[in-house]
């Protein structure tokens, strides 16, 4: 969420910067002169309460006196219960004013980075930069190429027997699939490769949490999520108990960034220069709706309900946030390019970023045969929009401090397996099986080459 004092220009903050932000993510800017006067309302409240303990204070000292002069004191304790009365009417209307204050400000997303491209549509992304991989340009070619020629992901799978998509989706449903023997190698492959990619380059590994209770979800997934994105699971009077009355529901995760991100929830960094970054390589089973995506990629394993996911996660001090952000797309270039796929990297418009992000960019990988590059990674900078409300900070402890100084946080896919393997399978086939990647080699066995095991009937 926003700082509220970035809406408060007399106190250095910024309103016009808010509402070219909005403005750019397609929104109302009008919300931000709404926000400034629940702001003004709420601290209006605010100074009622403020000057009714003064008076209740000093009417206390009155009643103290009278009564130690052991004189009549009842008009006086009449207007202190008119007090205690006017004080719990304005307690609840600073409850509301504060609740719907915050909720207000949460629906709106983080400041839109000035390099971002500003326009309502995808079709406008700005191309970064292109990779073009030796496999790709045998004969110097200058992109790759679309080939007819070859089959779709789920049909070389199927090939190598190395999935079940109709019993599958008899047992969990549309997208539902079993992995088999080459399948889930492939799929293990690509997770411990991408796990040990990462540790080498100073990253902890972490095996998050599937679920998260609702409260601590709420602080990192956005409101569309919870209708487009994110499963349920029904809690019970046991499961609120044990919460301390807290509700029992959960949520399952749409990817491992969101546990991550409330793993340091209410801690503060007090050294920076020595504690940050922090680097986490999150490996989970992700669980997402897709109900914003009916007809797109319906069928293999491009977009399913449940997968695998490595993630980089970072903690940042703010001033070095965009360095980190150019390190973990670098990162995650890397990973693909030793995977030997061609790609290109595209600045998302404002108007399709997530609330968090400031800025993010989108990797895509070449798929031969449907001749359209297609998202493998995205990469995040969403600076202190959700440390702000996991209320993780960072600086010198000092009392009286009016500005808290939060880390910033970014996250980028390094290998979504299930989908990466998608891009490998088009890649990679031959006539007659598929060649196995060099640097998954080592986690498959030694094995170099997978034969097909039944062919599709023409």
């Amino acid at each position: 969420m926003l700082d509220i004092n970035l809406f408060q220009a007399e106190k250095g903050g910024n309103p016009d910067l808010i509402r070219k932000s909005v403005k750019n993510r397609g929104g109302d800017p009008e919300i931000v002169d709404r926000i400034i006067q629940m702001y003004k309302d709420w601290t209006a409240v605010r100074f009622h309460l403020d000057e009714n303990n003064k008076a209740t204070n000093a009417l206390q000292k009155k009643i103290g006196a009278l009564m130690k002069a052991k004189e009549d004191a009842s008009a006086l304790l009449a207007e202190k219960v008119q007090l205690a009365k006017d004080k719990a009417a304005l307690l609840e209307e600073e409850k509301v004013k504060d609740a719907e204050l915050k909720n207000t400000v949460m629906s709106i997303g983080n400041i839109v980075h000035e390099s971002v491209p500003v326009s309502m549509t995808e079709d406008d992304n700005l191309l970064v930069r292109e990779y073009l991989s030796e496999r790709d340009s045998p004969n110097g070619e200058k992109a790759p190429v679309k080939r007819d020629d070859y089959l779709n992901h789920h049909e070389v799978l199927w090939q190598l027997a190395g999935y079940d998509q109709e019993r599958g989706a008899k047992v969990a449903g549309h997208r539902g699939y079993f992995l088999c023997d080459v399948g889930v190698d492939l799929n293990l492959a690509l997770i411990m490769y991408g796990l040990n990619f990462l540790s080498k380059r100073g990253y902890k590994k972490l095996q998050t949490p599937f679920f998260m209770n609702k409260e601590v979800m709420s602080k990192t997934a956005q409101l569309s999520d919870y209708d487009e994105q994110l499963y349920k699971i029904a809690g019970d009077n046991s499961e609120a108990t044990e919460n301390g009355g807290a509700s029992g529901d959960k949520y399952l995760i749409a990817t491992s960034e969101q546990p991550i991100s409330a793993y340091h929830m209410n801690e503060w960094f007090e050294n920076p220069s020595k504690q940050l970054p922090i680097k986490y390589a999150g490996y989970s089973t992700c669980f997402r709706k897709e109900a914003g995506a009916h007809g797109k990629d319906t069928w293999g394993l491009f977009r399913i309900h449940q997968f695998e996911k490595i993630e980089q996660f970072v903690l940042t001090d703010p001033e070095k946030s965009w360095e980190m952000f150019d390190d973990m797309i670098n990162n995650s270039e890397e990973f693909i390019q030793s995977l030997g796929l061609s790609y290109r990297v595209v600045s998302i418009v404002s108007g399709a970023l997530n609330d968090a992000a400031a800025k993010k960019y989108d990797l895509e990988a070449w798929f031969p045969k449907q001749g359209e590059y297609k998202e493998l990674v995205s990469c995040s900078n969403c600076t202190d929009y959700q440390s702000r409300k996991m209320e993780i900070r960072c600086g010198t402890k000092k009392l009286g401090d009016r500005e808290k100084k939060y880390v910033h946080c970014l996250n980028s896919t390094l290998c979504a397996t299930e989908r990466a393997l998608c891009c490998l399978l088009e890649n990679y086939q031959t006539p007659t099986g598929i060649n196995i990647p060099a640097p998954l080699v080592p986690y498959m066995g030694g094995v170099e080459f997978v034969p097909y095991v039944r062919f599709i009937k023409q």
